[in-house]
């Protein structure tokens, strides 16, 4: 037989952990693993279980008590512990799940079924792709969707003009129903929606012809979306009441539009700041001048001092996106400044190129230097020995 897990362990929590912290390891556990969400899982059956021992252990102040002086022996009926052993199945749970199963554990706490009153619509969504200069400025994109709106012909009801929907038999006009289940806690009840009515409470035998019974007919639609300035690769603009119709005269859901923002050739953006790379050439890196930046609000002139390495970082403030939430701010550009190696000389420019070499160190030499002082520094070491 398996050694048992520590409680603690199970549970994932520490020895010194509180009631609250137990209770919300175990809500985590046991949402995670109910047979209801996992049928047929045997593994996830068993870690229920396990889940819902150490809890029961932990979750009494004796019992958790004599766990932490005797562990698991305290209540192995062989093993002279306080308690001999003890069973799981007169404990009741619903407490602990009513609120965040919504009603799948029944049991004695009286579970009540699904409000059938308004209910908010579901949310659609839709995807607008935009420039990067668009998401510098901020743009207007029309897009086109499908939107249900209520059939005209039945005014919604789904049925056919002259009759009205029955109430379901199989639930009651409740949209749910309650089954029965054995577990190692006892009897448990689940709630499901009704197959019959899918939730509706409500049963239409003749369907309306103009809706074949869904009480809305869907239609294409512009609709156009405003586009902040500053928006990043990703985010998502809600457009309010935009979505699915609600149900039993509750609000339509929203419409949330993912704005997916083209690349640049040039810069590249993290968070509000630009980045980008501008090529200098190598006599103004030596002896300072101009190089023309390409910024979102356009070219500027920049001058660089004398003697400027190659990967110098500057910083234009101010010249980056806006924030999408302070309409005054704005972040900065970083431009890398790289020196620029010509690959094409003329004949002139290279003697020119090698004078200029001669007076300011002899670079193009220095390998010959180097192997000339090794030669005679190893003919001094041969004419001593």
């Amino acid at each position: 037989m398996a050694e048992k897990r520590d409680y603690y362990e199970v549970l994932g929590v520490d020895k010194n952990a509180d009631d609250e912290t137990l209770k919300r390891a175990y809500r985590q556990l046991a949402k995670k693993y109910h047979p209801d969400v996992n049928p047929g899982d045997k593994e996830a059956e068993a870690k229920f279980k396990e889940a819902g021992e150490a809890y029961a252990v932990l979750s009494d102040p004796d019992k958790r008590r004599q766990y932490d002086q005797f562990g698991h022996a305290a209540f192995d009926p062989g093993s002279g512990g306080a308690y001999g052993g003890f069973d799981f199945n007169g404990m009741d749970f619903g407490d602990l799940f009513g609120d965040l199963f919504g009603g799948i554990f029944g049991g004695g706490r009286g579970s009540s079924g699904r409000n059938n009153g308004p209910q908010r619509g579901a949310n659609l969504h839709a995807t607008v792709r935009i420039t990067f200069m668009e998401a510098v400025t901020g743009v207007e994109k029309e897009i086109e969707v499908i939107l249900k709106d209520e059939c005209t012909t039945c005014k919604g009801t789904g049925a056919k003009p002259g009759t009205k929907p029955e109430k379901c038999t199989k639930c009651g006009g409740k949209g749910q129903v309650m089954y029965a289940q054995r577990t190692m806690f006892g009897t448990m009840q689940s709630v499901q929606t009704c197959p019959d009515c899918h939730g509706s409470g409500k049963i239409i035998k003749e369907k309306c012809p103009a809706c074949a019974g869904t009480g809305y007919t869907s239609s294409k639609k512009k609709i156009v979306v405003s586009i902040p300035a500053g928006i990043d690769n990703g985010q998502s603009i809600r457009i309010r009441e935009k979505g699915e119709p609600g149900v039993n005269g509750g609000p339509r859901g929203d419409l949330l539009v993912e704005v997916v923002v083209s690349s640049h050739p040039i810069f590249q953006r993290q968070d509000q700041n630009i980045y980008s790379t501008v090529p200098m050439s190598y006599a103004v890196a030596a002896l300072g001048g101009e190089v023309l930046i390409d910024t979102v609000d356009g070219r500027i002139a920049y001058t660089v001092k004398p003697g400027t390495p190659t990967d110098t970082r500057i910083r234009l403030k101010g010249k980056g996106l806006p924030s999408t939430r302070y309409k005054d701010v704005r972040g900065d550009h970083y431009v890398t400044l790289v020196i620029q190696t010509p690959d094409k000389l003329s004949h002139e420019a290279k003697e020119l190129l090698k004078q200029f070499d001669a007076l300011t160190g002899d670079s193009l030499n220095a390998a010959k230097r180097a192997e000339n002082v090794a030669s005679e520094e190893g003919s001094k070491k041969k004419f001593w020995k």
